[in-house]
């Protein structure tokens, strides 16, 4: 009887173990969107050729890993069809690409590809003072966003940093390039998504993006290029992809 009893408890103790071990699961990291290398803009291709700020390539895996799901869907083919006809076939990889392609054109049109450029608004009425820089309203990075639209949108910019340091210094958080891209993309996810207007509207956040603008006209000139995958006819083939990225392993 006592040997019964000692192998049941064996066996209780054998099944709990082989419970806990059936409970216990590897974490696995999120899995991370490919990044695929956007092509060069027109503008980047010239600077290159001049000698001047140009687009970091590891900027495209900044905006292809930011980019949310809603701006890969139905409605995002909808509202950049004028610039990517294909966009609903391709995969998720060249959708990314696209984006990112696009944000470079942004960026070029807007900044010049200059991550600590800044505009100081003359006109009224936006030219007010910066609730939170306490400074006269600017529009500054490579997206060329303004502090009180920032937090509109719950940008990633450390405001009392920045406050505290020059307008023109590198290390201020809203002229990080990673963050400046990030809170584009989240401002852009609220027009094409939350809003519902294209790509192109006459009441987009960035004047470059209004048809009928000086910044318009720069920026339908750096989406010659967009991605083969786009399916675009006569598509330039004088500014070609780039074929490395650093850090998108």
């Amino acid at each position: 009887m006592a040997r019964l009893s000692w192998l049941v408890c064996v066996g209780v103790l054998v099944a709990c173990a082989g419970c806990k071990h059936g409970d216990t699961h590897a974490v696995q990291a999120p899995a991370q969107p490919a990044v695929v290398p956007a092509p060069a803009t027109p503008l980047d291709v010239k600077k290159a050729e001049l000698g001047g700020t140009t687009w970091d390539p590891q900027w495209d895996g900044v905006v292809e890993k930011a980019v949310p799901a809603d701006l890969l869907s139905a409605q995002a083919a909808r509202a950049v069809r004028m610039y990517c006809p294909r966009f609903a076939e391709e995969t998720e990889a060249e959708k990314r690409e696209f984006w990112a392609y696009t944000f470079q054109a942004i960026a070029a049109a807007e900044a010049g590809l200059n991550p600590t450029a800044d505009v100081h608004h003359l006109q009224a009425p936006v030219n007010v003072v910066d609730p939170v820089t306490k400074r006269p309203a600017r529009q500054e990075g490579l997206m060329q966003v303004k502090y009180e639209d920032a937090q509109r949108y719950g940008c990633d910019f450390d405001w009392e940093k920045d406050r505290a340091l020059p307008v023109k210094d590198p290390s201020r958080t809203i002229l990080d390039p990673e963050r400046n891209l990030g809170c584009g993309v989240k401002i852009m996810e609220n027009q094409i998504v939350t809003q519902g207007k294209p790509l192109v509207s006459r009441t987009s956040y960035w004047a470059t993006l209004q048809p009928g603008t000086a910044g318009f006209r720069v920026f339908a000139k750096q989406m010659a290029n967009v991605p083969a995958s786009c399916g675009v006819r006569g598509r330039s083939r004088r500014t070609p992809p780039r074929t490395t990225v650093a850090g998108s392993q």
